[in-house]
């Protein structure tokens, strides 16, 4: 069955038919399209353009096949079709007759595409929502259950200064709280009707768009039907939404891929996220966080993929546009698994807390408050970054750290060294402590962000609840 044939004649090449088939993909959005297409059945009877008992029949229908594909998920296979619309609407042929001609009236299948799509969209970004949730619980608990644990904080991948763990958690987690609101933004864009607008022009029958919006849950109509039938913008935000969230897990990942090596030894992943070597008895490798950061290039790739995509389409309708669903499947399927994995791992990651606190030791890492202690005796900052500086180098040469110098070694480099000055040098936990600034590393300020961060986690439950 063709929607289209009576143009043409001859059999069209089975090469052809293959190549331009997109059923195997979009038949995800068979429920969409029986709602779809179900609400613009009842409009178009509220016209009259349909007679009550042909609405009725229609209706039911569609209501049958979609009770048929709900009950059977494998419902699609064995079957072709050119596309899902191709699909339902020889389905309902079979069940209803002849009448199903009529499915078609006032809609193309470009604005009912679109419409599958932005439905689909809404849906997603709420299940991405939800996985961005737990991912954001496991990160809150890991601050709250490490509240004290200090660790070294790393700029170039190199000691830089003392941390509470949580602080670091909590890091990760305004990331992904942007990426929920990133969600939000696009969900919101996507909210809008497409149907009506016909193949480009709109439709000859004067359907009330705005109440057809209410019926499928949107927001608002589409404001152009030139723009709306090839408007895939919302689908490459979302893909946009969906590679920065999963740039956020790489680097997550790789932060623990490189604390769970022996080298620092901070945290373990639990069995159930690690693999071993067929050859090596002793290996446990990351590979979940390996994954995560590979699917990461691989989603990122199709965001690019979705940019090259539209970047030289002519208006309105091109079936390029039928390329972007392997993309936005793909990336919404491969992120919302990504974040579940990464939420089981952050839940059951073990931490330890004496060897991140054994690393503040190396590293000089307190250097920055010892020169700020001297700017507070009236030391201008250039000239304690100097002092300090030579102390480091002079340790750094013996291989010794601030705790081993005795005083008159260190009165060489800082004339003004005395025992206030060794305390700041070899106490991480002041060190801390002296981040007491809003958003600072200090116990106090990262528990205030922990109150902000629950409270935050909060309400996007509570969206999800309110639904």
């Amino acid at each position: 069955m063709k929607l289209w044939g009576g143009r043409f004649t001859g059999r069209r090449d089975p090469l052809f038919e293959k190549f331009s088939e997109s059923f195997s993909l979009d038949q995800r959005f068979i429920l969409y399209d029986l709602r779809v297409n179900l609400a613009c059945v009842k409009e178009l009877g509220r016209l009259g353009v349909f007679k009550p008992a042909e609405r009725r029949r229609l209706a039911r229908g569609l209501e049958a096949i979609r009770r048929s594909v709900e009950r059977n998920p494998h419902w699609a296979q064995g079957q072709a079709s050119e596309d899902v619309h191709t699909w339902v609407e020889a389905e309902l042929e079979r069940r209803i007759g002849p009448l199903a001609g009529k499915l078609r009236t006032g809609r193309s299948r470009n604005d009912l595409v679109a419409t599958d799509a932005r439905l689909y969209v809404k849906d997603a970004t709420g299940d991405l929502e939800r996985a961005l949730a737990d991912m954001l619980e496991a990160l809150l608990a890991q601050a709250r259950g490490n509240a004290r644990v200090v660790m070294p904080g790393y700029t170039h991948l190199q000691p830089a200064q003392p941390i509470l763990f949580a602080h670091y958690a909590l890091a990760y987690f305004q990331m992904f709280r942007r990426d929920a609101g990133r969600l939000n933004d696009c969900r919101e864009r996507a909210d809008e009707l497409p149907m009506g607008a016909g193949a480009l022009a709109g439709t000859d029958y004067r359907l009330d768009r705005e109440r057809l919006a209410r019926d499928l849950g949107f927001a608002r109509t589409a404001s152009n039907s030139l723009d709306v039938t090839s408007d895939r913008d919302f689908v490459a935000e979302l893909l946009f939404a969906c590679s920065l969230m999963m740039v956020h897990l790489s680097r997550w990942a790789e932060d623990l891929i490189i604390y769970s090596s022996p080298g620092f030894g901070f945290v373990e992943l639990a069995d159930a996220y690690a693999t071993g070597s067929s050859l090596m008895p002793q290996k446990k490798n990351p590979d979940a966080l390996e994954l995560i950061r590979g699917k990461a290039a691989t989603v990122l790739g199709r965001l690019t993929g979705m940019l090259a995509l539209v970047k030289g389409l002519p208006l309105a309708y091109d079936r390029d546009l039928q390329e972007d669903k392997g993309a936005l499947f793909f990336s919404v399927d491969t992120t919302r698994e990504a974040l579940a994995i990464a939420s089981r791992v952050a839940k059951t990651l073990r931490i330890y807390p004496e060897r991140m606190k054994a690393a503040t030791a190396q590293g000089f890492l307190t250097a920055t408050d010892l020169a700020d202690e001297l700017v507070r005796r009236g030391v201008p900052f250039a000239e304690a970054h100097e002092q300090v500086g030579k102390l480091v180098r002079y340790c750094a040469g013996q291989e010794r750290t601030f705790a081993d110098l005795g005083a008159a070694e260190a009165q060489r480099f800082i004339p003004s060294w005395d025992s206030k000055l060794r305390h700041v040098a070899v106490s991480p936990e002041s060190a801390v402590n002296r981040k007491n600034v809003v958003g600072g590393t200090a116990p106090q300020q990262v528990a205030r962000q922990i109150a902000v961060a629950q409270s935050a986690l909060g309400k996007l439950r509570h969206k999800f609840r309110a639904v």
